[in-house]
This record gives C-alpha cells, structure tokens and sequence, in this order.
C-alpha cells in the first residue's frame, strides 16, 4: 500500500512537473481592441499589434533593435541609379489557407496598395513605385520613379505585408497570412487567439497558442496582471502601479522606447488655428514635464518636434515651444482671439484622456476653455483622422520615421506646406547618410518654427510581464507585439 501511494505521489509531481515545462500558452493583455484585422486597410496600431510579424510578413521586417532584416524576401538588390530593386523570394511558403506565396503574390499585394481604390492608410508609402513585375516565380522586379534608399524600410511596415488575392477581401475579420501564427478566433470586446502554425516555412514559434485579451480600465489591466490571468501586458495603462510590480519577484518591468510621438494635434485648416499667433500661444501653455510626471506618472521623454529623440538624427527644440503662459496670453491678445473656445476630441488611451485633462487646465489658465469630447477609436477615426471635424486631439503617432505624414495635403491635421512637401521629395530621392540627416533636421526645425502641432512627449514602452516570460520586445521600432521567439523559462 505505502509502495503504491509513493509511486503515486510521484506520479503527481512527474505530472506537475510536465506540465510546468511544457507550458507554452501565452494570454497577453491589450489597451485597444483593434477595429479590423487587416494591415493594410486600417490605420489603428492595434490592428498590428495583433498581426505583425505573427499573422502577416512582408518582404522586409524590422528586428527587435529596429533595423530591417529579411523575412519573405531572402535577399535583394538595387541598381547603381537606386531605381530598381530586385527581390528573391523564399521557396516553400504557404498561406494559411494552404495557397502557395510567390511572386505573383507580390506584385498583387503592391499593386493593391498603391492602386486607385487603396483603402491602405500608407499609401505615400507606395507612390514611389512605377511597375512591379515577375520576371521568375521567385523573383520580383520593382521599378521606382525615383532613386529611394529607403525602400526596404518602408516595406517593412505593418501597411506593407504580403497578401493573398484569393483571402484579401476578408482579412479584415479572418486575416490568412503566412506567418508563424494563424488566427483561430476573434471574441469581439474580449480577444483575439491565435495559434501555431505547423506548416511555418521559417523557424517555428515556440509558443502554441496566444490570445490578445483587451482589457481598456487601467484599474482592470492591474488586477489581471496580478491574478494571473493576464501574462503580459506590454503597453500596460496604468504606469502608477508599476513600481508595485518591480517589488514582486513574481513579475518583471520592461521599459523602452517607442516611435511613438505624442502630439496636440491642431486643425491647421480651420480659423482661428490657421494663425500661427494662435498656435505658437497653445504651445506656449502646456508644460510638458507636468504632463509627464501628472499623466504618464514620470515615464516619457519631452519633444519639440515630431521625431523620435533616441533617432541619431534628431534636434531638441523643446526650448522653441517652451512653457511661457504670459507669452500665450500676450500671442492671443496680439491675434485677436480673447476668450477662445475649442474642441478637445480625445481618443481612449489612458495617456490622451489623462492628458487631455491637464491641457485643458493649462489653456484655462491662459484664457482658452476647452470642450472635451471623449471618443471611442472609431468615432476618432471617422471623425478626426477621416473626418477633419476637430479643432484638438490627443494622439501618438506610432508609425517609424513618419515625418513625411506633414506633407500630405489631405492629412488630419492639415499642414503641406510646398516648401515641406518640396523637401521631403529631396529626401526620398537622396540616398547619402550626410545628406539624408541633413534634410531631417531641417523638416523637424519647419514644423516646430510653425508650430503645426503642440509636441508633447515620447510615449515609453512600460510593460509587465511573468518574470519566466522570455522574448518580448523591450522597445518598439514599430507597433507590434512579435511572439515570434517568445517561451516560458523552465
């Protein structure tokens, strides 16, 4: 009898044991339920959040440390005069609904991008391009109509993967690419799950299954962390808590960087924020490290431009829009727009609606009352982005380098300033690295001297995960949540 009970016993913790290391399931917690699940037909960096690099690859991807690898693409070239890029494409790869990829895939998928009905919110991306053409089954053959030595870096984007012409037309609700992962289901309001895909032509995930949890309160994200229910949380909403997480052993921090810019995004269309006057003085309001420390609970990095500071090539010009709330009132004044009112349309993330908060108190205190109107990511899309119905918003522009979206005339926020636009033609065309940096700082230096936009700060990357969850990205070159070389430590 005592022999039987020990074996069984044993067999308990044999069990136990087994189960421990196998585990290879992952519940990752999510602010923002994307509002689609197609890339290439939604602007909303939740929608990669789920799908990149997990679902969906493109020729090029960005690694962990944001430079740009190969992924569909084993390997390219580009002509002397940087017009015409020449891909070879890896064999054996298969969508999820079992249709081969290859070159035809390719010229689909661009084609569709940059056609006249693109719904793709980066179309600038694929203006540059002339013809796409598949010489070979493998092989891709992409004529530029101008010189671009930053071509692979845009088709690393989440807007830029490869598609199906058979499944494209429903990847927005059951997205069929051809990555690690494919989707399983999606519970709207709730999650999204995904799970192995065993046919993988790379390295195959370690990981089962995953599911997206969406969890928006901050006051629920913290209590699924510490429950358990959630095991990552890498965007997490409530960075008060976070010092609570660094004191349990049972969890680690992870704090990065982002591309994330936090802009007030101003109406540059519509009076009177047509007024530089009126612009420069909105600027002038806002103290950027009372945003940090009041909404961000001292995570960020201020900004006086719409650039990343931990880019190589970036200018501090927060002296430019420094907090001086007697210069706002003196600009008002001087425009003739005492006792402004203005519209605040706010987003859901908690660092726009807590932000939002303190802006509007410090544009108070300058003369300006402010009508906050809280809004869901939809009605933000179809109202700010699409709309242009907005005098203010809070947003971050998550996308990498994305200096360019000022010289796009039908742009929300309004700007195109020809001499903007005429700069960032140079530089698309300018392949030298002195040359390229030189044209960078000189667009950051125009949009702060006209005060586009109120420059806020750098959204961190400050996340919470199991202390035994190894892989997760610490920064984000681009919005993704990359399980591709994610595991549990045994």
């Amino acid at each position: 009898m005592m022999k039987r009970l020990k074996l069984a016993v044993a067999a308990v913790v044999l069990s136990a044991g087994t189960a421990l290391a196998a585990q290879d399931t992952l519940t990752l917690g999510m602010a923002l339920e994307p509002p689609n699940l197609d890339p290439t037909a939604g602007a909303a960096a939740a929608i990669d959040e789920v799908t990149y690099a997990n679902i969906f690859e493109g020729l090029t991807r960005f690694a962990p440390d944001g430079s740009i690898v190969p992924s569909l693409a084993e390997k390219w070239e580009v002509s002397d005069d940087g017009k015409v890029y020449t891909f070879t494409l890896n064999h054996n790869v298969k969508f999820h609904d079992g249709t081969d990829f290859n070159a035809a895939d390719v010229v689909f998928s661009l084609d569709r991008a940059r056609g006249p009905d693109s719904t793709n919110a980066q179309k600038q991306l694929f203006t540059n391009i002339d013809k796409v053409e598949a010489p070979e089954p493998f092989l891709v053959r992409v004529t530029l109509r101008s010189s671009d030595g930053n071509f692979p870096f845009n088709l690393a984007w989440g807007d830029a993967v490869m598609v199906a012409e058979e499944s494209a037309a429903t990847n927005a609700t059951h997205p069929v690419g051809t990555g690690p992962f494919k989707f399983v289901e999606w519970a709207k309001g709730d999650h999204v799950t995904i799970e192995r895909n065993v046919e993988y032509w790379g390295t195959p995930a370690k990981l089962t299954s995953a599911t997206f949890k969406f969890i928006s309160d901050p006051t629920a994200a913290f209590a699924a962390v510490m429950a358990g229910d959630v095991d990552a949380f890498p965007n997490f909403p409530a960075p008060e808590t976070l010092a609570q997480f660094e004191s349990d052993p049972r969890f680690k921090v992870l704090v990065g960087t982002t591309e994330g810019e936090v802009i007030l995004g101003l109406n540059n269309r519509k009076a009177p924020l047509d007024d530089i006057r009126v612009r420069k003085a909105i600027a002038h309001a806002i103290n950027r490290q009372e945003l940090i420390d009041g909404a961000m609970f001292g995570y960020g990095v201020p900004i006086g431009t719409h650039f990343a500071p931990h880019n190589p090539d970036y200018v501090d010009l927060t002296a430019l829009s420094a907090y001086d709330p007697e210069r706002s009132k003196a600009l008002l004044k001087e425009a003739g727009v005492e006792g402004l009112r203005l519209r605040l349309a706010l987003p859901p993330p908690a660092y726009a609606r807590r932000s939002g908060e303190i802006i509007a108190a410090e544009l108070r205190a300058v003369g300006i009352e402010t009508e906050i109107a809280n809004l869901e990511w939809a009605q933000w899309l179809e109202q700010v982005f699409k709309g242009k119905d907005f005098d203010m918003t809070i947003v971050a522009h998550v996308e990498p380098m994305d200096i360019n979206i000022y010289a796009r005339p039908d742009y929300y926020f309004g700007y195109a300033k020809p001499e903007f636009v005429t700069l960032m033609d140079t530089l698309a065309a300018t392949t030298g690295r002195e040359a390229r940096s030189d044209l960078l700082k000189k667009a950051q230096k125009m949009i702060s001297e006209d005060f586009v936009n109120g420059f806020l700060f750098q959204l961190p990357k400050a996340g919470v995960a199991n202390a035994k969850i190894r892989g997760l990205w610490e920064n984000s070159p681009t919005p993704a949540n990359d399980l591709t070389a994610v595991f549990w430590e045994e």
